[in-house]
């Protein structure tokens, strides 16, 4: 298969001859041979490079998450760094004004929470308003095209990890997801994609022949990247979620939790696709800190079966229910929930506690037939 960056670099560019390009990229941004894409742009003799934008975590990915970045000078390229994961989300007019068109090149995870789909979104809107293209260069779906999962965002929850109504699990290409932004969101810029060669919707990055480059600290690979659209869950609560461990978003535990019990309970409901085993951990940053945790790690034993949001919600509520006096959802100092923005609901808290995860999923059916119409027509894949 063939990136949408190989085929900007033998044929598109010819379109952008003459025009000042801008890339939104980090260290994702590489060919099958692992060659930067900013290094591709600028050592290129008929592509005028002049300024870069950087997602969360900061164009070489060294920043955590949540942390904000700063606008800079790149030390390889001498090139300007717009940073969009700092004072602001979304480019001003004098962060725009060096370009003519803006290029977009990250790799995605699949999920709704990954906010790069996001700064798209923003960069997007911004270039709608100043006159400028925008240009994506297509990447994998690293955990395949076909399946979809969750509900749609609701309007009072929208937010930086769910800022248009889309599922947990979405099913969809950068560039798919740039139309769908543009054609049914309202977001109406002068947008270009670049589609791949050879990708099909049923594969997922291991079926590639590229490398897994890590989009950001905590995404180790494919198999977190199954589990994430459910797990990411976890943030909002007082459990781990394993970040400041070897396997983020696989292990899930806690100070207050027997990780025998909880095995067992977990495997007792025979979910699809996978299996958990007993894990003791001290996480060496956030949540539970340099503490000694018990939980569980999940083992992804049939990714095809895998049903990441109903594994994510079942182990909450088997947490929930074995332990009711130390699990919760963590609160903002003004009353509101983080979990509810990941959950795209304020509903989905009062059903994980009182053990009604299954109904909430039964809903989720509907919006995901909805969403299954309304992304129809912007698939590139078929």
């Amino acid at each position: 298969m063939r990136l949408g960056l190989d085929l900007f670099l033998e044929k598109y560019y010819e379109q952008f001859k003459g025009k000042r390009i801008g890339l939104l990229t980090n260290m994702t941004g590489v060919n099958e041979k692992l060659f930067p894409t900013i290094d591709l742009f600028f050592e290129h003799p008929h592509i005028n490079l002049v300024a870069l934008y950087g997602p969360e975590h900061g164009i070489r990915g060294d920043a955590k998450e949540g942390e904000a970045v700063e606008s800079s000078i790149d030390p390889y390229t001498g090139v300007p760094v717009f940073s969009l994961y700092g004072a602001s989300k979304k480019p001003s007019k004098d962060m725009l004004d060096p370009v003519d068109v803006i290029v977009f090149d990250l790799q995605d995870i699949g999920a709704r929470y990954y906010t790069f789909i996001y700064s798209m979104a923003y960069v997007m809107e911004a270039c709608a308003e100043y006159g400028k293209e925008f240009v994506v260069l297509d990447r994998p779906n690293p955990i395949s095209g076909v399946s979809i999962e969750g509900n749609l965002v609701e309007e009072d929850v929208r937010s930086f990890v769910g800022l248009f109504p889309i599922p947990n699990r979405h099913g969809l290409t950068v560039g798919e997801i740039a139309q769908l932004y543009k054609h049914e969101f309202g977001i109406d810029c002068d947008l270009s994609v670049i589609p791949m060669e050879g990708w099909e919707r049923h594969m997922y990055y291991d079926e590639t022949n590229l490398f897994w480059v890590p989009p950001s600290p905590n995404t180790t690979g494919l198999d977190m990247s199954i589990l994430y659209p459910g797990t990411c869950l976890v943030e909002g609560t007082n459990l781990s979620e394993g970040r400041g461990t070897t396997k983020p978003f696989e292990y899930v535990g806690a100070p207050y939790i027997d990780g025998y019990k909880l095995a067992k309970a977990f495997n007792q409901n025979d979910l699809p696709g996978v299996l958990a085993r007993p894990v003791s951990f001290v996480p060496t940053y956030q949540k539970h800190k340099d503490s000694i945790c018990e939980g569980i790690q999940i083992h992804v034993v049939d990714r095809r079966k895998v049903q990441a949001l109903k594994t994510g919600l079942i182990l909450l509520e088997t947490v929930a229910e074995m332990y009711p006096n130390d699990f919760h959802f963590n609160e903002y100092p003004n009353g509101k929930y983080f979990f509810d923005l990941l959950a795209g609901t304020t509903r989905l808290r009062n059903e994980i506690l009182n053990g009604r995860s299954n109904i909430f999923l039964e809903s989720c059916e509907e919006q995901i037939v909805q969403f299954e119409k309304q992304r129809e027509p912007y698939l590139l894949y078929k």
